[in-house]
C-alpha cells in the first residue's frame, strides 16, 4: 500500500508504481489497442485474427481462408495455412501456441526470415483478441495431428492436447467478445463482408469465405478475385462510364518494395485514389500516394506535349486536372514499413515515394507509348477540367478566406455567435428559413451560429467545381465555414469545430442531409476526418397531458419510445387525455420546443458523422447520388425493410 504523509495523503513512492502483467493492460485499457469497445473495436477482433491469415497468404503458404460468425455471435477464422506451431518455446518454457496467445509482442512477424512482409507488425493481435474474449479456442493442424487449447479472458484454461490425425495443416481461432469489455456484442454481416471482399481485391491468390449461421440472417459468400486490383477498379467503376474499357495495371517490385497499382479513367468529377501497405488501409495517404501523384503528373503532360495537345491553350495542366474522374488502387509491400501513429494510416518511408515515382513513371509512358488514343482521352479531360478551374477561380475567390475574415464577406443570412474559439463554437446548417427563425430564437447567442438553407442544394457528385461553386447556398456554407474547399482548404481556419445538419424527419430532410454530406464528403473530407460534422436528432412526437404548470410533457424519437409515453401518462388520474403530436417538420417547433429538444447541450441528442471505410463511403455516394439510376434502385429494394418512418 502507499504511505501517507502527516496530512493524510498518499506519498507518490516506489509502491506506487503499478505493474501489470501478462494481458491485464489490455483488459485494462483495451481501446488503447483496438480503438474502442464499441462496434468499430468489437469488429477490429476479427481483422486481427484474419490479417494473421493473411500474412501466412503473403508469405505463400495459405490460399483459403473461411470466416464464420455462429449463432452464439461468437467468431470463428480457419486457414490453411501452416498452422501456429506448437513445439516448445526455447526461452518461455511454453507450447508456441500459448505463448502466440498469451504474451504481448510475441510472433513470428518479427523475424523477417518467417514473413517478408505482415500488416500485423507489432505482434499483438492474437493475444490482444484472447485477452478481450470471454472465451477462446484454437485448434492447429500441424506435425501430422491435430492439437487444441482453450482460453477464459485470456487465461489457459485447457492446456494443449494432441488430437485426431491430421494430413493437411493450418489454425482455427474462434473466439467470443467479452461482454464485460464491449458494449456493442452483435456483428454486422456488411462491415465484416466489405473487409474481406476488400482483402479478396488485394490478395488476388486468396479465397475467403464469409458464413453467418445465425437464425435470423443465415448467409454464405465467397470473396475471389483472380484479377487482383483490376477487378477491385473495374468494381469500384461499375457504375460509371469508363473512358477506356480496361484498367492500366502493373506489378513491379524494385529494391525489395513490391508496387501493385491499377487505374482508370471515368466520365465523372471525383478522384478516388486508395493506398495500402501489406493490406492495410493507409487512408491518410502517405510517400507512396505523394510518389503515384507525382509521377502520374509527370507522365500526363510529357505525352500531351509530346502529342501537342496543349499548343492551343494558354495554361499547363495540374495534377488536380489530371486526376479528375481517376480511380486508382496502390498497394505497396514494404519489408520494414514505418507509419506515422499508432493508427497505421500515413506511411512515413521516405525510400518509398522514390520507388513508387520511378515505377509508376516508368509504366504509365511504356503504356501511353503503345496506347495514344487512351492517353488523348485523358488529356482531353483534363483539358476540359482546366478550363472548368480556370472559369471556377474566380467563384473560388468569393468563397476563400483569407486571413480572419479579410476579403470574405459573412453571408447576410447567417445569423452567427459572439464566441470567437472555434473549438466552443457551431454551426447549425437549417432545412427551410421556418425551422431557421425558430432556430435562431431558440439558440444561445453565445456560441450558436445558424445558417438556414434553402432547398435542396446541388448534388455534387454530378457537378465540376466552377458549377459547385457558382451555387449560392453552397457559397454560403463555404464562406461560414471560413476554410476554403478543396485543395485550398485548410482545418485551422474552420470557425466551428461542431457542424450540426439539421432537416426535417421526412423524405426531403433525409435527401437534404444525404446532398450536405455528399458535399462534405467530396469536397471537405477533413471535416469528416476530423470529427467536426454532426447530425441532429429533432424527435417525432410529443407527447403531453394537461395544460399550464400542471402539464406533463414527454418528447420521442421513436415509435415504442411514444407508446411507452403514452402509457406512462395513461396511468394517472384526471388532468384530461394524452395528446400526442407528430412533428413533420422542425418548422412545427417553437423556440423553446426546438432548444429543449434538439439544441441544448444538456438535452440533446447529436449524431457524428465518421468515415471508417473511405472506399465503402465513396462506393456508396456513387449509388446513391451518381447518373446511375440502376444502383439506387437496387440500394432502395435491400433497404426498404428498414426504414421505420416514411412521411407519416
Amino acid at each position: 500500500m502507499a504511505k501517507e504523509n502527516g496530512n493524510g495523503e498518499q506519498q507518490y513512492g516506489a509502491d506506487s508504481i503499478q505493474v501489470l502483467k501478462g494481458l491485464e493492460a489490455v483488459r485494462k485499457r483495451p481501446g488503447m489497442y483496438i480503438g474502442s469497445t464499441a462496434e468499430n473495436g468489437l469488429h477490429h477482433l476479427v481483422y486481427e485474427v484474419v490479417d494473421n491469415s493473411i500474412d501466412e497468404a503473403l508469405a505463400g503458404y495459405c490460399d483459403d481462408i473461411r470466416v464464420t460468425i455462429h449463432k452464439d455471435n461468437s467468431i470463428s477464422v480457419e486457414d490453411n495455412g501452416r498452422g501456429i506451431p506448437v513445439e516448445m518455446h526455447p526461452t518461455e518454457k511454453l507450447p508456441a501456441v500459448e505463448v502466440a496467445l498469451t504474451v504481448l509482442h510475441a510472433g513470428g512477424k518479427f523475424d523477417k526470415s518467417n514473413y517478408k512482409v505482415s500488416g500485423g507488425l507489432h505482434g499483438v493481435g492474437v493475444s490482444v483478441v484472447n485477452a478481450l474474449s470471454e472465451r477462446t479456442e484454437v485448434i492447429v493442424k500441424r506435425d501430422g495431428f491435430k492439437w487444441r487449447m482453450a482460453f477464459v479472458r485470456g487465461q489457459t484454461v485447457k492446456k494443449l492436447e494432441k488430437l485426431d490425425k491430421a494430413r493437411d495443416t493450418g489454425t482455427l481461432v474462434r473466439f467470443k467478445p467479452d461482454p464485460e469489455i464491449f458494449s456493442v456484442l452483435e456483428f454486422s454481416w456488411s462491415t465484416l463482408a466489405d473487409r474481406l471482399r476488400q482483402l479478396a481485391f488485394l490478395n488476388k491468390s486468396v479465397s475467403i469465405s464469409l458464413k453467418d449461421d445465425r437464425p435470423d440472417e443465415p448467409k454464405n459468400e465467397t470473396f475471389f478475385a483472380k484479377g487482383g486490383l483490376v477487378q477491385f477498379v473495374e468494381w469500384l467503376n461499375r457504375n460509371k462510364k469508363p473512358l477506356h474499357p480496361k484498367p492500366i495495371a502493373f506489378t513491379v517490385t524494385r529494391d525489395e518494395v513490391e508496387v501493385d497499382v491499377a487505374i482508370q479513367y471515368e466520365d465523372g468529377y471525383n478522384e478516388n485514389i486508395f493506398t495500402f501497405v501489406n493490406n492495410i488501409n493507409t487512408h491518410e495517404g502517405g510517400t507512396h500516394l505523394t510518389g503515384f501523384r507525382a509521377a502520374l503528373t509527370r507522365a500526363i503532360n510529357e505525352f500531351a506535349k509530346q502529342q501537342g495537345s496543349l499548343k492551343k491553350e494558354d495554361f499547363t495542366l495540374t495534377g488536380e486536372d489530371i486526376r479528375e474522374g481517376l480511380t486508382a488502387i496502390i498497394h505497396c509491400k514494404v519489408r520494414e514499413p514505418q507509419f506515422e501513429g499508432q493508427t497505421k494510416t500515413k506511411l512515413g518511408n521516405s525510400e518509398v515515394e522514390g520507388i513508387v515515382k520511378q515505377v509508376v513513371y516508368d509504366q504509365l509512358r511504356t503504356f501511353l507509348d503503345e496506347k495514344p488514343a487512351v492517353g488523348r482521352a485523358v488529356i482531353e479531360k483534363a483539358v476540359s477540367a482546366a478550363r472548368a478551374r480556370e472559369a471556377a477561380r474566380k467563384a473560388r475567390d468569393l468563397v476563400r478566406k483569407k486571413s480572419g475574415l479579410e476579403g470574405a464577406v459573412l453571408p447576410g443570412k447567417l445569423a452567427d455567435c459572439s464566441l470567437d474559439d472555434p473549438a466552443m463554437c457551431e454551426l447549425y446548417l437549417v432545412e427551410g428559413d421556418s425551422a431557421g427563425g425558430s432556430a435562431k430564437q431558440g439558440r444561445d447567442r453565445q456560441f450558436q451560429a445558424i445558417l438556414p438553407l434553402r432547398g435542396k442544394i446541388l448534388n455534387v457528385e454530378k457537378a465540376r467545381i466552377d458549377k459547385i461553386l457558382s451555387n449560392e447556398e453552397i457559397r454560403a456554407m463555404i464562406t461560414a465555414i471560413g476554410a476554403g474547399v478543396r485543395e485550398d482548404f485548410t482545418l485551422d481556419d474552420v470557425r466551428y469545430h461542431k457542424i450540426v445538419i439539421m432537416t426535417d424527419a421526412d423524405v426531403d430532410g433525409a435527401h437534404i442531409r444525404t446532398l450536405l454530406l455528399t458535399f462534405f464528403f467530396r469536397q471537405m473530407p477533413e471535416l469528416i476526418e476530423a470529427g467536426y460534422i454532426y447530425i441532429a436528432q429533432p424527435p417525432l412526437f410529443r407527447v403531453a397531458r394537461g395544460s399550464g404548470k400542471k402539464e406533463e410533457k414527454f418528447y420521442a424519437y421513436d415509435d415504442k419510445e411514444r407508446d411507452e409515453y403514452i402509457k406512462r401518462l395513461s396511468n394517472g388520474e384526471g388532468r384530461g387525455t394524452v395528446a400526442v403530436q407528430r412533428y413533420k417538420g422542425l418548422g412545427e417547433m417553437n423556440p423553446g420546443q426546438l432548444w429543449e429538444t434538439t439544441m441544448d447541450p444538456g438535452r440533446r441528442t447529436i449524431l457524428r458523422v465518421t468515415l471508417d471505410d473511405a472506399v465503402e463511403a465513396s462506393k456508396l455516394f456513387d449509388e446513391l447520388m451518381g447518373d446511375e439510376v440502376e444502383p439506387r434502385r437496387l440500394f432502395i429494394e435491400r433497404n426498404a425493410k428498414y426504414v421505420s418512418h416514411l412521411d407519416v
